[in-house]
């Protein structure tokens, strides 16, 4: 598996695999209902995206076959002593390549990614009732450190 960094011809593709993730992210929770019927608009968001200086879009190949996405996001909390930090915003791979270890290559290539940049950490969420993406980061060496909150606004 490897990262390769997407481009504005990729925007149609990284959105069907995007709408795949974000409609299997609604079971969890009804504040994840999306809002159209088909990955299109999603497209002017990769645009921006990959025109975004804090964020690189890549797609996990296999070959010439992709495999799925990943989306990272840099910041920084100037307050703090380990203030650089890569945000894995998304990490998508198509269910009929998983445990194929594309995660754990693509998570690989995030660290790999981390130590170029010279960054402190890297972070990932996910939603709390998905056991399977906890297990995964878990058993990927990350740590629970705070918990998010929600409350809708009625």
């Amino acid at each position: 598996m490897e990262l390769v960094e997407a481009t504005r011809g990729d925007t149609e593709t990284l959105a069907e695999h995007w709408f795949a993730l974000a409609t299997a992210m609604e079971q969890y929770d009804d504040l994840n209902e999306i809002a159209y019927d088909d990955p299109e608009p999603a497209e002017a968001g990769f645009e921006r995206l990959l025109s975004a200086d804090d964020t690189t879009v890549y797609l996990l190949t296999v070959g010439d076959d992709e495999r799925g996405f990943l989306v990272l996001r840099s910041g920084e909390h100037p307050s703090r002593t380990h203030s650089e930090y890569l945000d894995i915003v998304d990490l998508y791979v198509e269910p009929e390549h998983r445990d194929e270890g594309h995660g754990s290559a693509a998570l690989d290539s995030v660290m790999e990614v981390a130590n170029d940049r010279g960054v402190d950490y890297v972070e990932v969420s996910c939603e709390w009732a998905n056991d399977g993406a906890r297990r995964f980061y878990e058993d990927s060496g990350f740590e629970p450190k705070q918990v998010t909150y929600t409350r809708r606004v009625d």
